[in-house]
């Protein structure tokens, strides 16, 4: 059964478009359970469940039968989410007989749903003539093949609907989470990682000629490339071994691989698209063989095609044109891609991996790039050089957009520049409610351009300067001069207020090129100071050139990040110690810095009052914070929905930090992104938080909002929010109790 299931999936994943898969899904279930009947029903816009495919019924019924949720067996299957095995289908109360289908002959019915994402997608059937109950070994094989098919049928689903749009069809519309908010409307540039089969843009070309040429040189560029590795290799390998270089060969030729690429650009489609296609079909036709040996080919072909894929990329890269309006979309986003378009053209950001508190997503806030996280049903190879609007708010993605509806968010935008405008007048205005009570509104940085934004919006200070940027955009560790000097330009741009340096803070999903870290469990692995305290010649390097850089400015404050217990501190105390004492032995004249700690590990906030007794601050990492406490990983989109920063619990913890930070007259601030909703800053404020650091992009936002209410109705809100038990029924009392004041939290539009 394990066969049939891998054969299965391989050959549904492998379908051109979502008819070709159901009818795959149900050829081979009947054939693999040697039953009489195969049928898949799916849900259709009226939520209606209409047989799509079938293998035993009247193949002229589908599309033409159709139940509603609990209507017949299918009905009742969706309404119970579970199996349905009747040994005796047509004396159950809730049988349905209809006369098109032909199906009363069969008395054996197993339904089971076909699940994705807590939603009823459809239903997988089988029937048989024989009055017989099936048993638990077949009731399992189809959960479990429904179990894997549903993610495949969504993908066909959206892939189907997106070639529906292409043929002037109406618009697609795709559902992920906000990353940052705004509304963009722009045209789709995807991007993949190198020589990547699976994630390869699908792109139409007119000019056929062009496109066979440009094919035929990249060939010719690996055929050259393997020749020269076989005679480099050929005094160290047997005649065996060197075999395999001529049947690599063998496979570029015309007649082979070569020959089936070529027919596919004859109908428009572009070589690296086509090549990926061919590639993938053969590596799966060989995957699925049952001789070991010609399995094995598989990983020959997949080594061959991503070798000729780097070299039409690499081709295709150099001739990329980035348009004025661009909207950058991939399976994983990250820093790089970003920093592959011109600032002044990228106007969105679309990621199928990920969720709002990804590295990515809080760049993109840092540089205000509405952003749609988590698109995880988004077909994203198929909408290079399609219009998309990016509706950061919601996180919504439509693809092709009516006229109205383009309409409609043009007119978003203008509001949203108003506003915008509004808000700039708040910069040199204090952060301070109306009974006065003032509060720091300090920024989060991590490059340069950070910088001038941050001042033009009135930032206090730096409250988290991320000093792992700078070794981020490297292929080494930056020495200690260049460290200095980039340093250096942080403390001046912002002195004399504060700047907070946390040290490097690399692990977890924030990799080194140049120094890897690879783990099962990288979250609650090797990361932040726990990897500095192993390295100490990382760590004083860094701090030395922390201390060189605030000379004579005296503006520096450091922050040790993933702090599990008192000896870490104590050890990192040791070494600030030791780099202080060989600088000032160097001659220079620095003052002795703050040294604060990260709350982001759980066990910190039982701890809060002794840690806040040996530092000189505290500052939470909301979102570390927030992941450790509800065991949810903040990059994985389908938990998005449970990373909630207004969870009960979150929001208990954190008054636990400021009552233990506070017993010992410490300063404690937040860095985190929950520091940056205007609505959770209130409940922030009210806890007692003396600093609050945000992105640039979201401080005259929170200003606005602080400036609008007292302390007194903040404390009152947070009291009436306690007394609740789930994060929606605060974020829904939290909205309502602003709205009531008159005072709007979410800058979010009704679409």
């Amino acid at each position: 059964m394990l066969n049939s299931l891998r054969n299965i999936v391989q050959e549904v994943n492998a379908a051109r478009d979502l008819q070709s898969a159901l009818n795959i899904i149900v050829a081979r279930i009947k054939a693999a359970m040697q039953t009489q009947v195969c049928s898949v029903y799916l849900r259709n816009g009226q939520h209606q469940y209409v047989l799509m495919a079938t293998d035993g019924l009247n193949p002229k019924a589908v599309g033409k039968v159709s139940l509603k949720v609990q209507e017949g067996l299918v009905g009742r299957v969706v309404s119970r989410e579970e199996p349905l095995n009747l040994e005796h289908a047509e004396t159950h109360p809730s049988y349905q007989y209809f006369p098109e289908t032909g199906e009363e002959r069969f008395s054996s019915f197993l339904g089971v749903p076909i699940i994705h994402h807590r939603e009823v997608l459809g239903v997988l059937v089988v029937q048989q003539v024989e009055r017989r109950r099936f048993d638990e070994g077949d009731e399992a094989f189809l959960v479990t093949l429904s179990a894997q098919l549903a993610g495949v049928i969504a993908h066909a689903e959206a892939t189907g609907v997106v070639v529906a749009v292409a043929q002037g069809k109406g618009e697609a519309k795709f559902v992920g989470t906000s990353g940052c908010a705004g509304v963009a409307i722009g045209e789709a540039v995807v991007i993949s990682p190198p020589a990547d089969l699976n994630s390869v843009p699908y792109q139409v070309v007119s000019d056929i000629e062009g496109e066979t040429a440009f094919f035929y040189r990249c060939l010719g560029a690996v055929r050259d490339d393997i020749r020269r590795m076989g005679d480099e290799l050929k005094s160290r390998l047997s005649k065996e071994e060197q075999a395999l270089f001529d049947a690599y060969l063998a496979m570029l030729d015309d007649a082979s691989l070569g020959g089936e690429v070529i027919e596919r650009i004859h109908q428009g489609v572009c070589a690296p698209y086509a090549w990926a296609e061919v590639i993938l079909e053969h590596e799966r036709n060989f995957s699925s063989m049952n001789d070991a040996y010609l399995r094995d080919r598989a990983a020959d072909v997949r080594d061959l095609g991503r070798r000729v894929l780097s070299y039409l990329q690499e081709s295709a890269q150099m001739c990329r044109v980035y348009p004025d309006d661009t909207i950058l979309v991939g399976e994983e986003l990250t820093a790089s891609m970003l920093g592959e378009v011109p600032a002044e053209k990228l106007v969105g950001l679309v990621s199928v991996e990920g969720s709002r508190n990804s590295h990515v997503a809080i760049l993109a806030r840092a540089m205000d790039i509405p952003t749609v996280m988590g698109a995880i049903d988004l077909p994203y190879t198929k909408l290079d050089q399609r219009k998309l609007i990016v509706d950061g708010y919601n996180g919504i993605v439509f693809a092709d957009p009516s006229k109205p509806l383009k309409a409609q968010y043009k007119a978003i935008f203008k509001e949203e520049q108003a506003l915008q405008k509004d808000l700039e007048t708040l910069k040199d205005k204090p952060c301070e409610t109306t009974d006065g009570h003032r509060l720091s509104l300090w920024v989060n940085t991590g490059l340069m351009a950070d910088v001038m934004r941050s001042l033009e919006r009135g930032a206090e200070g730096v409250g988290l300067y991320r000093t792992e940027v700078p070794f981020l955009l490297r292929d080494r560790f930056p020495g200690e001069a260049e460290q200095t000097k980039i340093y250096r330009e942080q403390l001046a741009a912002f002195a004399p207020k504060s700047v907070t340096m946390r040290t490097l803070d690399v692990g977890g999903d924030k990799a080194l090129p140049y120094f890897p870290i690879n783990e099962a469990n990288p979250f609650l692995g090797w990361r932040g100071l726990r990897v500095t305290l192993d390295h100490p010649e990382i760590f004083l390097v860094q701090v030395r050139a922390m201390l060189k850089a605030s000379e004579g400015l005296d503006n520096l404050r450091i922050m040790l990040p993933m702090v599990t217990n008192i000896p870490e501190l104590e050890a990192a105390n040791a070494l600030i110690l030791r780099a202080f004492n060989e600088v000032m032995e160097e001659g220079h004249r620095v003052v002795f810095p703050p040294v604060g700690v990260m709350v982001e590990v759980p066990a910190l906030v039982y701890q809060a009052r002794e840690f806040a007794a040996r530092a000189d601050f505290l500052s939470v990492g909301s979102n570390d914070l927030t992941q450790y406490l509800l065991a949810v990983d903040r990059n994985n989109a389908r938990v998005a929905d449970l990373y909630q920063s207004l969870h009960p619990a979150v929001l208990r913890a954190l008054i636990l930090i400021v009552e233990g930070a506070h017993a010992e007259q410490v300063d404690v601030s937040i860095c985190g992104e929950m520091a940056g909703d205007p609505g959770a800053a209130v409940l922030l404020m009210a806890m007692g938080f003396d600093v609050l650091s945000m992105s640039a992009t979201s401080l005259p936002k929170v200003k606005s909002v602080l400036r609008a209410i007292s302390k007194v109705q903040a404390e009152a809100l947070l009291d009436e929010v306690l007394k609740l038990n789930t994060a929606e029924d605060i974020e829904a009392a939290l909205n309502d109790r602003l709205q009531t004041m008159g005072i709007k939290r979410l800058y979010r539009p009704n679409v």
